[in-house]
């Protein structure tokens, strides 16, 4: 095995050897002899005249025109002037804060997090530990959400949105304007139940609202969030009831048999994953989860 090495490594070196005399020999640079044209600096004078901001193109530098300068970036901090600029920066810092929270709100007005609840319903409902992913369910969470809110985005983006970006309406109108679809999708899933804007409401201390308009967005919020946890929370509750029989059943067995050592959940999680296979469980969920939204 070493004289087989030996003999593999020298065959290595020999072929790199050739393919670098060939390299060289197939090379077009001359000898130290031959004359080669040299790159020079041109004066101020011919940098001025030509017709590129670092240099000309011209000439025996070989170079198509010198890098130009990289350009300076200057931070400063100052004192403001007026109260406009302090104005201005309470704004920016208002702004940034909001940005950092901008996951947070998305997943507490849209249908995220209905759908998150339910499928760690099912994830808890069928024993699984570590398949799928917390990621992997997020994942679905997230193009479900995308796939139901689609048409509130649009509708939030075509008013509010596009609109400040042709210069139509001013910042506080398109606030108002992409905000009032996701208003009108809160609503929507309390329309039948408005038990929870009316505990908001009164605990604010708030007359009783004619229309959405008189709900404010603070309390609108929170009575969604409750609602949409309220609803999770008895789609689970349905869940979990016929994987617990046969967890029931499993148990009984494994007693009559006298394997009380042996984990229930051990058993009874196969026949759980056949049994929602069987029935088809991830498209009968799904079309419920998106049929569950107004």
């Amino acid at each position: 095995m070493r004289v087989l090495r030996i003999v593999f490594l020298s065959l290595i070196l020999f072929q790199l050897s050739s393919t670098l005399l060939a390299a060289q020999a197939a090379s077009p640079v001359k000898s130290n002899s031959s004359a080669v044209s040299v790159p020079t600096p041109l004066p101020s004078a011919g940098r001025a005249n030509s017709g590129f901001p670092g240099g000309s193109a011209s000439g025996n530098t070989g170079l198509s025109g010198l890098i130009p300068a990289v350009p300076l970036v200057d931070l400063r901090v100052r004192n403001p002037t007026s109260g406009k600029e302090v104005a201005f920066s309470v704004q920016l810092l208002l702004l940034l804060t909001v940005l950092s929270l901008a996951p947070s709100l998305l997943i507490l007005v849209t249908s995220f997090l209905r759908i998150s609840i339910v499928l760690d319903f099912v994830k808890r409902s069928l024993s699984l530990q570590q398949s799928p992913p917390n990621q992997v369910m997020l994942g679905i969470s997230f193009f479900l959400t995308l796939f139901i809110m689609w048409p509130t985005f649009q509708t939030a983006y075509d008013d509010g949105i596009k609109p400040l970006s042709d210069g139509r309406i001013s910042v506080q109108q398109a606030y108002y304007a992409a905000e009032k679809p996701f208003r009108i999708f809160m609503y929507e899933q309390m329309k039948s139940n408005p038990e929870n804007i009316r505990l908001f409401m009164s605990m604010r201390g708030l007359p009783k609202p004619r229309t959405l308009a008189d709900v404010p967005t603070y309390v609108l919020v929170p009575a969604f969030v409750l609602n949409e946890m309220t609803i999770a929370f008895k789609i689970g509750i349905l869940l979990f009831i016929p994987f617990i029989i046969i967890d029931m059943v499993v148990a009984s067995i494994l007693m009559s048999m006298g394997m009380i050592m042996l984990p229930p959940v051990m058993i009874s999680m196969p026949f759980k994953i056949i049994l929602f296979v069987l029935v088809d469980g991830w498209n009968l969920l799904t079309m419920q989860l998106v049929r569950s939204f107004h």
